[in-house]
Parts: structure tokens; sequence; C-alpha cells
């Protein structure tokens, strides 16, 4: 009993060390993060991450679906679960003219899911909302006297950390609500950098502090055909949301000595306090399960980006966006002693209009996905590590753009226990 409780720790440990890990080392690499609030992150749960980020309507169990909380509903009635998952992403840029490669971690999220009473179950995480990291140089000759490189720089993102609720209406019926608080930093930065000792170079720094409460409801149903065939359907609307904003700026010129900055003369400024309003978003989607063997899925959303606004000011680079997902997992047999029958598979893709217009031309995003879940009995029959492959392509060469190549690498792991079962002494 107490080795077994010993795994059980080790596991919550290992779980949080994962997850600050992960954030630890939170970074991108995409110029197209420096419009709205960064890259959308469209985080999913490690299972339907590989299914091509769906989870309108989908629940299990023994899995923790945010995606819509409505879900969580299907917690087991004894059980406690705990879910982290984190990436390394391998992007390429490229031009008509050249190409740069660029390896990075980002965090996934850390999750806990529970039973409260016979109707009511709960969830707790937090995960990334968004992402916001370039580097771009630029140099040009001025009146043939001197060179000047200049550079834009970002890093930056918000968080969501959410609490959620679902409850039980009727057989097959379920509704949930997650509450939200969004923060984080953007913090961007342009450089002129001038060639020889005759110039001060000039750098403009702007950091923007943003929370708020952001909110997301969710519906789902399930019917079951002859004791083989399960039909359901979700819907999930995520409110339209006012974040408080914060902005700061600090203006200087400097001079170079080695590798040391000289500062020659320096402003800074305070814009107070405006706010950020987040798109809403509308979802739904469709599943079909048989058995314990296969689920099949899809689901489609559509974002009012058009409406994103920093301070009132809309951005002519913004437009609404629809995106589309399907995804299938397909196990031979869960109960199976045989352990190769028992892994699941899992596939899936999804493209999204892109919500950025440069140059009159929307930046769309494409990707397909393939994972494996192992499951895990030291833990439990329910506890897995999954891992998942995502290729994906964002905008394009044409039109003096950027086209960005991504392959991602993301693992996940689930811990089920009985946290509820009271022990009966013979």
């Amino acid at each position: 009993m107490l080795k077994k409780e010993g795994f059980k720790l080790v596991a919550i440990i290992v779980l949080l060390l994962g997850f600050h890990f992960g954030q630890a080392q939170n970074s991108i690499n995409s110029p197209y993060s420096k419009y709205g609030f960064g890259l959308p992150s469209k985080v999913t749960s490690g299972a339907y991450d590989a299914m091509g980020k769906v989870g309108y309507a989908m629940q299990n169990p023994y899995l923790i679906n945010f995606k819509n909380p409505a879900s969580y509903a299907a917690f087991d009635s004894l059980s406690f679960i705990a879910d982290v998952a984190f990436s390394i992403y391998s992007s390429t840029l490229k031009t008509s003219e050249i190409s740069q490669k660029a390896t990075y971690a980002r965090p996934g999220y850390f999750t806990l899911g529970l039973p409260v009473t016979k109707h009511w179950r709960t969830s707790a995480g937090i995960l990334p909302f968004s992402n916001l990291g370039y580097s771009i140089i630029d140099s040009k000759t001025m009146d043939h006297v001197t060179s000047v490189k200049y550079s834009y720089d970002a890093d930056g993102g918000l968080m969501q950390l959410y609490w959620g609720n679902a409850f039980k209406i009727c057989k097959g019926l379920s509704i949930g609500l997650n509450a939200s608080y969004l923060f984080g930093t953007l913090s961007y930065s342009q450089s002129a950098i001038y060639d020889g000792s005759y110039f001060f170079n000039t750098r403009v720094s702007r950091t923007i502090l943003v929370d708020g409460i952001y909110l997301s409801g969710g519906i789902q149903y399930f019917t079951t055909i002859k004791n083989k065939h399960r039909l359901g359907f979700g819907l999930v609307y995520e409110n339209t949301a006012y974040l408080w904003t914060k902005q700061s700026d600090f203006i200087y010129n400097y001079s170079e000595s080695g590798t040391s900055e000289i500062l020659n003369d320096s402003v800074s400024y305070n814009d107070g306090k405006s706010n950020m309003r987040i798109p809403q978003t509308i979802g739904g989607g469709i599943s079909y399960q048989y058995k314990d063997k296969l689920w099949i899925t899809a689901d489609v959303s559509w974002q009012n980006y058009s409406k994103f606004s920093v301070g009132g000011e809309t951005s002519n680079e913004m437009r609404d966006a629809l995106t589309g997902s399907v995804g299938l997992q397909f196990v031979s047999n869960a109960t199976s002693s045989n352990y190769l029958k028992k892994i699941r598979l899992r596939i899936g893709a999804r493209y999204t209009t892109g919500q950025i217009v440069l140059n009159d031309q929307t930046i769309q995003d494409f990707s397909v996905s393939l994972g494996l879940g192992f499951p895990l009995k030291l833990y439990s029959n329910n506890s897995s590590l999954g891992v998942m492959f995502e290729y994906g392509q964002m905008g394009t060469i044409k039109y003096n753009l950027v086209k960005e190549n991504y392959f991602r690498i993301s693992l996940h792991f689930t811990l089920q226990e009985k946290w509820y079962q009271r022990v009966k002494l013979e």
C-alpha cells in the first residue's frame, strides 16, 4: 500500500515539474505572432490534440476535455484525474530568397479533474492562451554615408488559469462553464543601429501588461443506439472579453562599447490603463463511437477577430476566421491481455482560414497529426502516456510574404486514481 501511494505522489510531482519546465522554456519564433494578442494557442487535451484539436463533442470518464466544459460531467464518480503536457517545436521560415530554422519548447497544460456530487463535476488548470515571439532584422544605406540595421523583437504571451464546472441535467445531457483568468505580458522592441561612431543608436521598448476574466460555456448530448453506436453533439460559446491593459514605453539613445551599451538620453512614460477586446468564439461538433474501438469526430468554429481592439482601436490586419477539424481514434481491444492491442491510434487534421490579412492575402494554417496512447498499468488501467506528431504550414512565399513550416512533438501524461474508495476489511 505504501509503495503504491508513493508512486502516486511521485507521479504528481513529475506532473508539476513537467509543467514548470515547459512553462520556463516557453518561446516562439513566428513573425505572424506580431498581430493581435499573439498567435492563439488553441490548446486541447493531449488525446484530442492528436485528433486535429477536436473536443466539442467528445467526453471520456478518464480524460479532461477543457475545450467543452460540459464534458467534465463524464468524470468517474470515484476518480481523481491529473493531466500535463508540453511540446517541442521545430519551425522553418521561408521567403522567396532566404530561410531560417529554429527549435524551441513550449508549455502544454496542467489540469485536474474530480467529482463533487452525483451530478456535479469540476476541473481546474493552467494553459497558454496565446504566444508572442519573433526577431526580424533589416538593413539599408542612408544617403551613401552609413548603413543602419533595424531590429524588431518581441516575446511574451497570455496564460489562462481556469476553473470549470459541469452538471448532468438528464440522461445524455450535460452543461458546463469555464471561468478563466487571463494574464500575461506582451513585450516589443524596435532598434536602429548605425554603422560607425558618428550616430547614437536608438531603441524603443514597449511593455503591455494584460489581465482579465474570460468565460466559456458548453452543452453536450449523447445517445446510444443498439448498445454499439453512440452519437454525440456539442456546442460551445466563448464570450467577448474586455481585458485590462497597462502600457509603458521606454525610448533611449545609446552607443556601443564592446558588448556593453552606454546610455545617452532616455524618455519613459506610462499610457495608463486601457482595455483589450478579445473576440468571441462560437463552435460546434459531432462525434460517432463504435463500442470501445472507434471514435470519429469533427468540429467547426468561428471567431470574430475583426472586432479585436486595443484602447478602442481596431486593426486592419485582422479578419474573422473559420476553423474546421476532423479526428479519429482506434483501439483494437482496450481490455485485452495483449498490450499491443490496447495501444490507441489517433489521426487528425485541422484547417483555419486565418485571422491575419497581409498584402490582401489571408494567412491560412493547415496541419495534420498522428498520435499514440500507451496505457500505464503502474498507476491504473486508465492512466496513460501519449505522444503526438504534428506537421503544419502557415502562410505562403508568394506576395512578398513568409511561409512557416512547423513540426511538433508533444508528450502528455494522464494519471487516474480512485481516491474516494474506502478499503473494506474482511
